[in-house]
């Protein structure tokens, strides 16, 4: 059974990553090996497309680690196709409108709830027949991640935070500052105004924030603050960043000799 989303209306804090270039099988592994949460398998700037991501979800299976998708934009029909795959929860990029929101709750969940075309004895159940239960416990168990990237999401960020059946609502900061006129100044004071209100929000509405930091140092913070599902960087970033230490301090001992 799939606990995310029980965890995050509990209140845990759970770290995971976003990948863009590392999508090879074992990577879910590895980063479960790291004690990470959930890995999100980035379709809208990465280079995963619907075959890749079959095979990484797939990869999964086994480890502790939950597997979800970016998918490329709104118009990403059906939604539900990455949960047809195994996926275990859905981020939908530069959502602007309560009426957009409702609409991808409806097509991540199964009637009543929403409106998910039925699939059976397909990847997402392990290719057996569902029993009558499936269903509920399906929708008990699907993420649906909702990312704030635009000033109108700001001016609309109540009436979608707000919308039963969101689970997460995380900014996207440099969309976001571009959109709002200050590209990357992510201290300046109404992006940090920003972050105040969506955790005000997300508080009065049972919703978890979420957040990509830069920095674990940033991470920390933002946690301290109130966020409760972060990617611990991106897997360039990461990569980059150690790769970048291993080397200097090699060639700092090198040249101390």
């Amino acid at each position: 059974m799939n606990d995310f989303r029980q965890r995050l209306q509990q209140g845990e804090v759970l770290l995971g990553q976003i990948l863009l270039e590392f999508l090879t099988p074992g990577i879910g592994p590895m980063l479960d090996a790291c004690d990470l949460d959930f890995v999100i398998f980035d379709m809208e700037h990465g280079r995963c497309d619907i075959n890749l991501l079959e095979q990484l979800i797939a990869s999964c299976r086994g480890s502790g680690i939950v597997p979800m998708a970016r998918v490329p934009d709104l118009n990403f029909a059906p939604l539900s196709r990455v949960l047809d795959l195994g996926a275990r929860g859905v981020m939908v990029p530069r959502v602007e409108t309560r009426q957009q929101t409702e609409e991808i709750v409806r097509q991540l969940k199964y009637a009543p709830q929403g409106k998910r075309g039925v699939a059976l004895g397909v990847a997402h159940d392990l290719y057996r027949p569902a029993s009558e239960e499936f269903f509920a416990q399906a929708n008990q168990e699907t993420t649906v991640i909702i990312q704030l990237e635009t000033a109108k999401a700001v001016e609309n960020l109540e009436a979608i935070v707000s919308v039963p059946g969101v689970d997460v609502a995380w900014i996207g900061q440099y969309d976001l500052t571009v959109s709002m006129g200050f590209p990357a100044q992510f201290d300046h004071p109404q992006f940090l105004q920003v972050m105040d209100d969506l955790l005000a929000a997300c508080q009065k509405h049972g919703v978890a924030p979420g957040f990509l930091p830069p920095t674990a140092e940033s991470a920390a913070y933002w946690i301290s603050r109130g966020f409760r599902m972060i990617s611990l960087g991106t897997d360039i970033g990461v990569f980059l960043d150690g790769m970048r230490k291993f080397r200097a301090y090699v060639t700092q001992g090198s040249s101390a000799k």
